[in-house]
């Protein structure tokens, strides 16, 4: 699996935990750091410089690519990113011609629109271009406000010939300790139907009994089920509810974490007395994301590393959906408790890229047959 703005790396964990050996593409400098120390293959670099011919032992693609510009979708900047990824998409399975998309491209005022469109670059190039082949499975994932640009990604994969579901997924649902929302595409290549992961947890709702609801699903998960703290606690958040700053969200250890985010570390944690209480270490707030307990978070940012990442227990979810396989059964997710070096992948499989450089001219934005540069 070849992974796009991979992070610190909670969908190659996951992937990793299942057999399937991973490559992440990444540049930001801290994140790289916690990847090699956790043994993940990386490439520290600019997704646009590379693209499948790098990776010819790839057959999976997945990327979370950044939408921030997406979360404002109410507001004119966002509707209007939108309403531009969607017209690009549409033009680069036409296959339009790559220089005009390119030179289109370059007078977008905000990067991150361009950057949404590697994805589906890359999966057109595994199609199009000479030596390449197209992609069995694509896993994409973000924030909630993405929904709409994984639909039109969905229009474009199903007129290239893959099965595709998309939806806003929910990760308590599926026994992450933490109410978090992720806007999920999966795609697989043929005409097999393609579905999401069912629900294997009950949706988290304040103030109703974690035992109401579907019995056929298991209780929602709890913070003090992730976190060894010798007595309960409630975690209360930097941010304010309801737009006031004083009114500050309040989860109790008995329910799940708020969504984790990168300011996990401003949060307050107190005791049923109000007592102040360490707050979250790193590992403690790389569990409510269901990273391994000894998870070798390094570099700067650590916070905003972990609220950035995907939480591996949802991944392997979603991966094994993606690969048509059954759903990860209690050993598997077990597994994800603790990480050890030696059982990853490492440079093997051909994972590391191999030397084909794409010129600015020669990435193929729209598709088309071509040749890689010197």
């Amino acid at each position: 699996m070849v992974d796009l703005f991979a992070g610190p790396g909670g969908l190659d964990v996951a992937a990793e935990k299942l057999g399937v050996a991973t490559v992440g593409l990444e540049w930001d400098a801290s994140a790289c750091q916690t990847r090699r120390a956790a043994g993940l293959v990386t490439v520290e670099a600019d997704v646009r410089d590379y693209g499948p011919l790098n990776f010819p032992r790839a057959n999976v693609l997945a990327g979370g690519p950044p939408c921030q510009t997406f979360t404002v979708a109410g507001r004119g900047t966002g509707r209007k990113a939108l309403d531009e990824v969607q017209h690009f998409i549409k033009r680069m399975v036409a296959r339009e011609e790559r220089t005009e998309i390119v030179k289109d491209l370059s007078r977008l005022r905000d990067e991150r629109t361009r950057m949404v469109l590697e994805p589906l670059r890359w999966a057109l190039a595994a199609i199009d271009v000479e030596n390449a082949t197209p992609y069995d499975a694509i896993i994409l994932e973000q924030v909630p406000a993405a929904l709409p640009v994984w639909e039109a990604y969905a229009a474009a994969l199903q007129h290239e010939g893959y099965g595709v579901d998309c939806a806003i997924l929910r990760t308590e649902e599926y026994g992450v300790p933490q109410t978090r929302r992720r806007a999920v595409l999966i795609a697989r290549l043929g005409d097999e139907k393609v579905s999401l992961p069912s629900p294997t947890h009950r949706r988290y709702r304040r103030g109703i009994s974690r035992e109401a609801g579907d019995r056929a699903l298991q209780p929602w998960r709890r913070m003090a089920d992730a976190l060894d703290r010798p007595s309960d606690f409630f975690v209360i958040s930097n941010y304010g509810t309801g737009g006031d700053p004083k009114a500050r969200g309040r989860r109790a250890s008995w329910e799940p974490s708020a969504t984790v985010t990168g300011k996990i570390f401003r949060n307050r944690v107190v005791s049923a007395r109000d007592i102040e209480l360490p707050r979250f270490s790193l590992s403690e707030a790389g569990r409510l994301q269901t990273f391994p307990v000894n998870y070798p978070w390094s570099g700067r940012d650590v916070g905003q590393q972990i609220g950035n990442a995907v939480p591996p227990r949802l991944a392997m979810h979603i991966l094994c959906a993606a690969f048509g396989w059954d759903a990860p059964d209690d050993y598997l997710l077990q597994s994800l408790e603790t990480w050890d070096i030696r059982k990853c992948s490492g440079p093997i499989h051909d994972a590391e890229p191999s030397m084909v450089h794409y010129r600015e001219q020669d990435r193929p934005l729209a598709g088309g047959r071509l040749h890689s540069g010197p």
